[in-house]
């Protein structure tokens, strides 16, 4: 269960004010005591994250999350950590209360952050909880609280387990459906192709394993029954003519893109994995039509390049050293660059005038999606390492992109 890298996972995000119940309900979801639960308001401050393999939807992530009307300094701390982890959310468990629905909740009311997650293309499922201390109460606020959302309320109890297992099964059925169900290859490769992977296998790559996009690739090509051919760039030419004909599609590492595309048979399809995943974690349009702003970007442009795993720059670290030399051979040694890592990223981004995102191994999508909304909002252009390097050799028309349309929900 915990080998599911967390940026695979389904992020269900447990929000509320304080005391509506949500540790509760969290550990009544896992079956686990997964988070503390107190009487005293605040008892949870930094988000936690839960890993569990909901039956029927595979591996997700509860995150359980401080009251969102949380006061004082150190309450705005962890109402912004709360914020944090909202971006985060594919799926957002909202817990309603008496103050909610009947009092003056304002600003911090559980009302106003469904409309925020929702707008943010977060899907909420409203609750109300701890229906075991008044029943007849619960069914009331449930009836007001979906006859404002358009969305059916559900009513639990964590005490007794009342209403649990029906909110198990409509966060399967919210899983199961449509965008949280997404391919790296869609329309790219079939079963029975032979697909070529191009790997260096350089001073980045960890000695005894591959990265975990090379993995991730390799595992949805068996899955869908291609035959999975492996090389790196210096044995891409003996591969190739140890096959009986050319392979159907070439997968490379984005940094040897101009190399391999040299040495790509006309009859084959070539992407990078940076480009699989800039479709599979983010929003593919945005990120190509950024790539083509390249060419009008000022001799002193300031780029923001964005990774999502923090690690010890080396020598020839893609995003601190190779992507930085390529963009000032193009656009000039006047430009400025800075670099993020992990989860941080700038809050204000309007003095950019472009941002490069890794693929985001990392991450899961929604959160991805985020920063491309706040990018977009901002009216600065987004791309990603694999996209960008296509750009910069000149071969970005020659890419092949996953075919499934995109479901941003920045997009309508």
């Amino acid at each position: 269960m915990n080998q599911a890298a967390r940026g695979e996972r389904v992020h269900i995000g447990v929000f509320g004010r304080r005391n509506a119940g949500k540790s509760s309900l969290l550990n009544a979801l896992t079956g686990q005591q997964a988070a503390l639960v107190s009487d005293v308001a605040g008892t949870t401050t930094d988000p936690v994250y839960q890993p569990m393999e909901l039956h029927g939807a595979g591996a997700v992530v509860f995150i359980d999350t401080a009251g969102f009307d949380d006061t004082g300094m150190l309450g705005g701390m962890r109402v912004e950590r709360t914020r944090s982890a909202a971006a985060r959310a594919d799926i957002a468990l909202v817990l309603f209360d008496e103050e909610d629905v009947e009092g003056e909740a304002g600003a911090n009311g559980a009302f106003l952050w469904a409309e925020k997650l929702r707008r943010a293309g977060t899907t909420v499922l409203p609750v109300v909880a701890k229906t075991d201390i008044r029943p007849e109460k619960g069914a009331l606020l449930a009836k007001t609280v979906e006859s404002r959302l358009g969305v059916p309320a559900v009513c639990v109890s964590a005490e007794t387990g009342a209403g649990v297992e029906d909110l198990r099964n409509i966060l399967v059925r919210e899983i199961q459906r449509g965008d949280m169900q997404r391919s790296l290859l869609s329309g790219l490769a079939e079963a029975g192709d032979t697909v070529l992977l191009v790997m260096p296998q350089d001073a980045e790559a960890p000695k005894g394993r591959l990265i975990q996009p090379q993995v991730q690739t390799i595992r949805e090509l068996l899955d869908v029954d291609c035959v999975a051919v492996g090389c790196t760039p210096d044995t891409m030419e003996a591969a190739l003519a140890a096959l009986k004909k050319p392979p159907a599609l070439i997968i490379t590492d984005s940094q040897v893109f101009a190399e391999v595309r040299q040495k790509t048979p006309p009859e084959s399809k070539l992407t990078s994995f940076s480009v699989l995943f800039a479709a599979y974690k983010g929003d593919i349009d945005y990120f190509r039509a950024s790539a083509e702003k390249l060419d009008d970007l000022p001799a002193d442009a300031r780029i923001l390049i964005a990774e999502a795993c923090t690690h010890n720059a080396l020598d020839a670290d893609i995003g601190r050293v190779k992507i930085p030399a390529m963009l000032r051979k193009k656009l000039g040694g006047d430009i400025k660059i800075e670099v993020v890592g992990g989860a941080d990223f700038p809050a204000e981004l309007s003095g950019y005038d472009l941002i490069v995102h890794c693929g985001a191994c990392m991450f899961n999508r929604r959160f991805v999606l985020s920063r491309v909304e706040a990018a977009r909002a901002a009216g600065v252009p987004m791309t990603n390492y694999g996209i960008l390097i296509a750009k910069l050799s000149g071969i970005l028309d020659k890419v092949a992109f996953p075919n499934y349309m995109q479901s941003s929900a920045f997009v309508v």
